[in-house]
């Protein structure tokens, strides 16, 4: 039996329960009384078959009046296909850009990971916040003493990111980025492969054989699934390796690396320096939580072990660098870096949503409008309320669900790009795909426009005489419903503002920083990167090679100047700032070791460069190792340190711990200083620098060529020379330093991009929402001007009204979009911290931009409006 069955059968026993009460109360025996409510009743089987068969009518009464109400929608908006296709393409807008970002925050702030029992999976960071160390990461001795300390986690799970040449697997000597993990790696991020086995326990320590595992990405993308890879060797700079297994797809978390190898394969890791030197950090570290231990305990835990090891070895830790430990969930580090901005993307959209609503509200009002007429005769011949309102709603049914088709269709495309966007910010960004997600947001944005939309509209009132809609077919504008469309109008306006300014500040950064006078030569100086340690070639086999590289690179045609260096400017990492001291200069009471940046490069490096030497001499051939150690500085290390002297012949000594990584024990003479040049931001902020030249130190890999002509078309010799040389070495990403700039700020460009794109939708919409305010407006006084022009009135002068309506719009929307965009702001930065503000720039530029734009959304109102025919006028009325 169904369930409105036994509710039926419910009602009947209640009614003769009734019934029977009744007749006890007035005398009679239960028996008689039972027997007389039944025969009262009637057949039961009889009326409970009549009343089902109301309540299957019912039903499909409701859906035939459905039915019947969307096919007189259908109908109705056949009539106004322009007003129809611009509310679905609207709202499409509005729902495509929604549902594209919603898709994207769930899949980097709300999808789990694959990872088994990821709520006892911890990062542990130890950061330096007074040396600008945001994740210091973390030695060897360190994670050492960490793991014989903790009783909170149950086995530490470590990671480095390490660059090897690859040959063998694929085709030519390639460079790969490679996560280098101890044993317990794998067991601790509950990872499981896909083919082969994973590293565990057995590949630890120095006499395990060396062992990879492959990233899915890597076994799909350039190995094409290939199932016969297991078991194949490939060499990994100077080692073979074994490839044993296929991780599944996963979150690529701390780096989109492409193999995962084992400590023995590295023999970076092998080395005293990374075994022994608390100093030398490049290992991230994970953890699970010990049974029953609570993420809480693990954090105070330790935070007591850090502190304690900052206290015994009070050498590795700076009383300046004020190191911390920090733990968080694993799920939360690795969506944190996205969360505002992805936060402020859902806003943005959320803002075009709302600028799409108010003007398909302008729209549906208007209209509305024009019909009252239509609801003024439906309303005489009987339609109530709910019947007239229950017409609106299936038209805002049919409008809105085909905005949400088109509107999905469009976030397809979107989802792709805002995902690229957002794995700037987090990894998880860069297995985002398209799933069901898209399809719920657009329709339940799509329902709940439409609600909204049907009851904008407002319908004849009950009380009005009978007459009032139908007396003429003119357009009345009542007081209230003029000051709704003004008010979504200016609405609409006040958000554009916001995304408008916002997505100035983007445009005027990336333009600064395009034009930026970096001080180099960018065009002509062409950057390959040349890594021979990544095959295995150290110290002074790498001078020597570099040496020959830069000889026969040299002696090509075409080629002005060539050198090396150790990072591509803005593209790399540069070497951390170390602390020094320098003959002859004295610091203040309680002043520390003044810092430095430091660079290695080549002889002629700073001709290549364009950087032109101010004192004293470049390097040259002969500074080489075991002879003088000398340095050259930077304009802005001598006149801060010396301004009324000269910083040529002076001693320079590294006391940084740093510095014992990169063998600078020994004092360097300065021999010279060189124009300033700044290689981490494109707007110059010049830093003391202290250049070591590569003979004496080697640690290069970046190949820079000063070309007389064409930079790209000396590609294939430098190459062809280079692997003449050493047929294993790669020779990857060449580019100008001009090129290089692009890439570097390609994340910028894709910024202003974005907000650009969500700020020109605004914009459109806005626009046409003024005009579609205005073009109303104007329809509905006809009268008035025929009047105004009738009585003498200069068309201009009606021109000009009409323009100012719009004008005047524009300006209420600009002041409160001003006004509403910097208390947001200033409520934002409660939440995220700091937030910029747009430039005087951004700011007056929007405002000008939009001014323009509703004066030319009011000119073809403001025409019509001009040519009215005074008697055709006078006499619509």
């Amino acid at each position: 039996m169904r369930p409105h069955d036994d509710e039926l059968d419910e009602e009947i026993r209640g009614h003769l329960a009734i019934s029977i009460k009744e007749r006890i109360e007035r005398g009679e025996d239960p028996t008689s009384a039972r027997l007389a409510a039944l025969k009262e009743f009637g057949n039961i089987t009889l009326t409970r078959d009549s009343i089902r068969g109301v309540w299957r009518h019912r039903w499909f009464d409701a859906a035939e009046a459905l039915g019947r109400d969307l096919r007189f929608a259908l109908r109705s908006l056949l009539r106004a296909k322009g007003l129809a296709a611009t509310v679905v393409v609207t709202l499409a807008l509005g729902i495509g850009a929604n549902a594209a970002i919603f898709s994207v925050v769930r899949g980097v702030l709300l999808r789990p990971l694959v990872n088994r029992d990821e709520d006892r999976l911890i990062y542990i960071r130890q950061s330096g916040r007074g040396i600008g160390a945001a994740n210091m990461t973390f030695s060897v001795p360190e994670i050492n003493d960490i793991r014989a300390r903790v009783t909170t986690v149950s086995a530490l799970g470590e990671f480095s990111t390490v660059d090897f040449t690859m040959i063998g697997l694929v085709g030519e000597p390639r460079v790969v980025k490679a996560g280098v993990v101890n044993g317990t790696y794998f067991e601790v991020m509950g990872l499981r492969p896909v083919l082969g086995r994973l590293l565990n326990a057995k590949d630890d320590g120095p006499d395990a054989m060396p062992a990879v595992v492959l990233t899915h990405r890597f076994w799909t993308n350039s190995l094409s699934s290939d199932p016969s890879v297991i078991g194949k060797t490939v060499r990994l700079g100077p080692r073979t390796a074994t490839a044993v297994g296929v991780l599944e797809p996963s979150v690529p978390y701390p780096a989109d690396t492409e193999i995962i190898a084992n400590v023995v394969t590295s023999p970076h890791h092998l080395g005293a320096t990374m075994v022994t030197n608390r100093t030398h950090r490049m290992t991230e570290l994970f953890g699970r939580l010990a049974p029953g231990a609570s993420i809480e305990a693990a954090r105070a835990e330790l935070t007591t072990v850090e502190g304690a090891l900052v206290r015994e070895h009070p050498e590795a830790y700076s009383a300046k660098a004020n190191v911390q430990l920090s733990v968080k969930r694993l799920r939360d580090q690795i969506a944190a870096p996205a969360r505002t901005i992805l936060i402020v993307l859902l806003a943005a959209a959320a803002v075009v949503f709302i600028i799409a609503c108010s003007n398909v509200a302008n729209l549906i009002l208007a209209r509305s409008v024009r019909r009252e007429g239509e609801l003024a005769v439906r309303a005489a011949l009987g339609a109530g309320h709910g019947a007239l309102r229950r017409t609106l709603l299936a038209e805002s049914l049919v409008l809105c669900g085909a905005g949400a088709v088109l509107g999905v269709i469009l976030a397809q495309p979107f989802v792709a790009i805002v995902a690229r966007y957002a794995a700037r910010f987090s990894v998880r960004a860069l297995d985002v795909t398209v799933d069901n997600s898209v399809v719920w947001v657009g329709a339940a944005l799509a329902m709940a426009a439409a609600v909204l939309l049907a009851y904008v509209p407002r319908l004849p009132s009950p009380h009005a005489p009978a007459g009032l809609g139908l007396a003429t077919g003119g357009v009345r504008i009542t007081p209230g419903t003029n000051r709704r469309l003004r008010a979504f109008a200016t609405a609409q306006i006040a958000f554009s503002f916001v995304l408008l300014a916002g997505a100035g500040m983007l445009v005027t950064t990336l333009v600064t920083l395009q034009t930026a006078n970096t001080g180099i030569d960018m065009r002509h100086v062409l950057v390959f990167d040349v890594p021979p340690s990544a095959t295995g070639v150290f110290g002074q086999k790498e001078v020597d090679f570099f040496r020959e590289s830069t000889r026969r690179v040299g002696a090509l045609p075409g080629v002005d100047a060539v050198s090396v260096g150790a990072t591509v400017p803005w593209r790399d990492h540069g070497m951390p700032r170390m602390q020094f001291t320098v003959e002859g200069y004295t610091r203040a009471d309680g002043e520390e070791n003044p810092y430095a940046r430091m660079r290695i490069v080549g002889p002629r490096f700073f001709a290549v460069l364009g950087l032109p030497i101010l004192a004293g001499r470049d390097f040259t051939d002969d500074d080489r190792r075991g002879g003088e150690p000398v340095v050259v500085v930077s304009q802005s290390f001598a006149q801060r340190l010396f301004p009324n002297g000269d910083a040529v012949n002076r001693q320079l000594s590294w006391t940084d711990p740093i510095a014992k990584l990169f063998g600078l024990q020994k004092p360097c003479r300065i021999v010279g200083v060189v124009a300033d040049m700044d290689d981490e931001n494109f707007v110059r902020t010049p830093e003391p620098t202290v250049y070591q030249p590569v003979q004496q130190i080697g640690f290069a890999g970046r190949l820079f060529v000063r070309a007389a002509g064409e930079p790209y078309a000396l590609v294939p010799a430098v190459t062809r020379v280079i692997r003449e040389i050493s047929s294993e070495q790669p020779v990857e990403r060449a580019a100008t330093l001009e090129d290089v700039r692009a890439q570097v700020l390609s994340p910028e460009r894709l910024n202003a991009f974005v907000f650009s794109t969500f700020a020109g939708i605004a914009l459109l919409i806005a626009v046409v929402g003024v005009a579609g305010v205005l073009a109303f407006s104007v329809s509905a006084r006809i009268r008035e001007f025929g009047v105004r022009l009738a009585v003498g009135s200069a068309p201009r002068h009606v021109l000009a009204r009409v323009l100012s309506e719009g004008v005047r719009i524009a300006a209420i929307g600009i002041a409160a979009g001003a006004v509403g965009g910097y208390a947001l702001a200033w409520v934002a930065a409660k939440f995220f911290g700091q937030v910029q503000l747009p430039g005087a720039l951004a700011v007056i530029g929007a405002a000008i931009l939009l001014a323009a734009a509703a004066a030319v959304a009011s000119l073809m109102p403001a025409a019509r409006a001009s040519r009215v025919d005074v008697l055709q006028a006078l006499r619509s009325e």
